[in-house]
Order: structure tokens, then C-alpha cells, then sequence
């Protein structure tokens, strides 16, 4: 397993490529903007994508959802059905997708070569925010940060859900990798020992 990490759109997106290097396959996660960069650095591996896997639905984790359907038009979409709107008031920040769009929610499992892709619903950011663990990499889009968590003033937020959500990583047994939406990795010993929210949590 190779995970390579690109920031992308205009506030700094982490945009995750994991690899099975031994299938010459991928998964592009969160592909929050910059289409093309994306694609090149996929290009860059040697591996053909597998999947678009979405953490959740808001614009700066699917900006280059559409740029990269038209250039890998068998390649499916896979996002909580909770966080696809169809109304005026919320397309801005969930805009619609097209094409091959999937469904994934609790303990389903997608499969990158072979490498295993475990679904955590983690809401709280939004309605269907979801955690992707891969092994010991924790992709939690915008629940979990280092030292921080995500916002949940935006529709579809919840500080209740969120505290469940981050009490539910806590207690993941060992020292997984923290690979969140934003800013820097970390990991989830460091974060049960320093995050205020993750602590606020646990209690």
C-alpha cells in the first residue's frame, strides 16, 4: 500500500492516491479541485483508478469530480447518500454530481487491487460524513483533524453527532495513521493524548 497526498483547490484540500502498487491500481480520495494535476500524478504511479471515494459532499472535496469522470468514464463515484442534495439552498455547498455516483455507508467495503476499504460513518460535518480506513490509514475527511476537529455549522451538521463520531475513532485499537481533510497527518495516540475536542469525546 502507497499513499500519496496532493493539496488541492483553493483552500488546501488533501487529496489522497491510495495505491496498490502490485495491481497497478488506485483510489482517488477527496478530489477537492485541480483536475488535471490529480490525473498526472495518478498518471505518475503507474496505476490505472479504480474508484473516486468521497469523504463527504461538500464542493472542496468533489471540485474535480466532474474533470475526472470525463477522463476516466468507467471509473465509479462512491458518496453517502445523505449528503446528496437536490435543492437551490444547498447545491453550493453539495453540488450535484453525475454519472456512475454509488451509494457506501456503514461497514461496506470497497476493494482497491487488493487492498480493503472499510466504511466508518463518522457524521457530524455533515449528515453522511464517512471515515475510510484502509489497514492502519485513517481518512477522516473533515471529522477528525490534528488538534482539531471539523465544523458543524454548515446544514447538515451536528456537534452531538460530531462528539459521537470522534468517540467512535478514539476507541479504534492502536496507533492508526490520522490522514485528515486538511493541514497535517497525524496520529490517533497523539490525538487522544492532545486533541481538546477527541478528549472532550472520550469523557
Amino acid at each position: 500500500m502507497k499513499i500519496k497526498c496532493l493539496q488541492v483547490g483553493p483552500i488546501g484540500t488533501n487529496c489522497y492516491l491510495l495505491c496498490d502498487e502490485d495491481a497497478k491500481t488506485c483510489a482517488v480520495i477527496d478530489p477537492g479541485g485541480d483536475g488535471a494535476r490529480i490525473a498526472a500524478a495518478v498518471a505518475e504511479t503507474g496505476c490505472v483508478p479504480c474508484a473516486i471515494l468521497l469523504t463527504h459532499g461538500h464542493y472542496d472535496h468533489t471540485g474535480a469530480v466532474g474533470e475526472l469522470q470525463a477522463k476516466w468514464p468507467e471509473t465509479p463515484v462512491y458518496l453517502n447518500r445523505r449528503d446528496v442534495y437536490a435543492d437551490a439552498c444547498t447545491q453550493q455547498l453539495f453540488p450535484l454530481l453525475s454519472g456512475d455516483v454509488r451509494d457506501y455507508d456503514e461497514g461496506d467495503t470497497v476493494a482497491v487491487g487488493g487492498l480493503t476499504v472499510t466504511v466508518l460513518a463518522t457524521p457530524g460535518h455533515s449528515e453522511g460524513s464517512v471515515t475510510l480506513r484502509c489497514q492502519d490509514a485513517l481518512f477522516c475527511g473533515d471529522t477528525l483533524f490534528a488538534g482539531s476537529c471539523g465544523r458543524t455549522d454548515f446544514p447538515g451538521g451536528s456537534m452531538e453527532k460530531m462528539m459521537a463520531s470522534l468517540r467512535r475513532l478514539g476507541q479504534l485499537e492502536g496507533d492508526l495513521r490520522v490522514l485528515p481533510g486538511h493541514m497535517e497527518a497525524s496520529t490517533l495516540d497523539r490525538e487522544r493524548r492532545w486533541n481538546p475536542y477527541l478528549l472532550q469525546a472520550m469523557q
